[in-house]
């Protein structure tokens, strides 16, 4: 497992995240001499299962959400409610 930090990991992100995804490659990244987080790649199945899961969930919002109601609107209501 490559080491890296995280301002090498806002530098390269793009370059890392595709070392990941193509090369099967992982990362511990530290912040202060710490690993505080892991970068793995995702298996098929998982991948598979993450978006079946993320496909359940937009037609179960889909069928709660009002017609009337576009998506920016909600949004917009909500940061002005902050």
């Amino acid at each position: 497992m490559i080491v890296i930090t995280v301002a090498e990991l806002e530098k390269q992100f793009e370059d890392i995240l595709r070392r990941v995804w193509e090369d099967g490659e992982t990362f511990a990244i530290s912040r202060d001499g710490e690993v505080v987080a892991h970068l793995v790649p995702v298996e098929a199945d998982e991948m598979t299962e993450i978006l079946a899961g993320l496909a359940q969930l937009a037609d179960e919002i889909s069928e709660q959400w009002p017609e009337d109601v576009s998506a920016l609107n909600a949004v917009n209501d909500v940061r002005r409610d902050l």
